[in-house]
């Protein structure tokens, strides 16, 4: 079972809407190496373990791929946030839809060429299941071997592309909405190319050889150098709510970065941070509730009410 913590996995910086931005990060999110990718690969090949001998190694590719779940909830919401309203345009839920913004602003004027126009025309300007080329996510991007070692080799390079790219796309944008979530998925990214590799060493597989990780300077990034001081990158979570994980008897010992920081798995999970909705935006046909819609929810709410009264008596109140 999976239990939702209404917090976000790190926090969402607040700047102005970045459309091509969005765009870019759409390749972090649908892409072949993006975090439905590894979402799905890791929940698979954990789903189809076999081998109760080896359910450490089962745990560590689980708590990985759960974590993976608040990574497409980080960065498809930070898609939404860049793609929120337009800039210039400072309409009012009491405008008509037609009228212009600030300075003649038309509301999706920005639409037309600064970004994926599929956020715009299907997308209620929100994240889309896609790359940035706007090709949809595939299953086939899956890799589920049943060979425990091919596994966490594919699964390793997977993180280490991940990361690469995740690189590039922090250079393309200086928005910080944007490179907020961009560098704390680098470094996680790094955490989970530690977890990878140090299994692969426990079972005598001499990894750096074959697939080093690679060597992005990611450090040079600002953002990034102040997760990796708090020793994030050699952090693995759990999300196990009984304590029953084996993950820690392989996510252990020095750090396959050569970084002189030690492999911790002690914690059940972040600390995270608070949840918030984004505002209604009428230009983007995407309200919230108005006063019919929740009359009528009172209406609905009221009439179940006094169905369950009549079958069961007065509810106490």
């Amino acid at each position: 079972m999976y239990f939702h913590v209404q917090d976000f996995i790190n926090e969402i910086a607040q700047d102005e809407p970045d459309p091509a931005a969005a765009n870019a990060l759409q390749e972090g999110l649908g892409g072949q190496f993006g975090e439905m990718r590894t979402m799905m690969q890791y929940l698979f090949q954990a789903m189809n373990f076999r081998g109760p001998a080896a359910k450490p190694y089962r745990d560590l590719i689980q708590g990985i791929g759960t974590e993976e779940i608040s990574h497409v909830e980080l960065i498809g919401t930070t898609i939404s946030r860049l793609l929120d309203g337009s800039p210039q345009y400072q309409g009012k839920p009491t405008d008509p839809l037609d009228k212009a913004g600030a300075g003649g602003a038309i509301p999706l004027n920005i639409a037309l060429d600064h970004s994926n126009i599929h956020h715009y025309l299907v997308g209620a300007q929100g994240a889309l299941p896609v790359d940035a080329a706007g090709n949809p996510w595939s299953g086939s991007y899956v890799y589920n071997s049943g060979n425990l070692t091919l596994d966490l080799l594919y699964n390793l390079m997977l993180e280490s592309t991940g990361r690469l790219q995740k690189c590039r796309i922090y250079e393309m944008t200086d928005n910080k909405t944007a490179r907020s979530t961009i560098s704390y998925l680098i470094v996680r990214d790094q955490a989970h190319e530690n977890a990878y590799a140090k299994a692969l060493e426990s079972l005598g597989v001499d990894w750096g050889k074959l697939l080093p990780i690679p060597k992005t300077n990611a450090e040079a990034f600002p953002e990034v150098k102040e997760l990796v001081d708090r020793g994030l990158q050699s952090k693995q979570y759990s999300f196990d709510l009984r304590g029953q994980s084996e993950a820690g008897k392989i996510f252990r010992g020095a750090s396959p970065s050569n970084d002189g920081t030690e492999l911790d798995a002690s914690e059940q999970a972040p600390v995270g941070s608070p949840i918030t909705i984004a505002p209604e935006r009428m230009e983007e046909f995407a309200p919230g509730l108005d006063p019919e819609l929740l009359a009528l929810i009172q209406a609905t709410a009221d009439l179940e009410l006094n169905e369950i009264e009549n079958l069961y008596g007065p509810v106490a109140k």
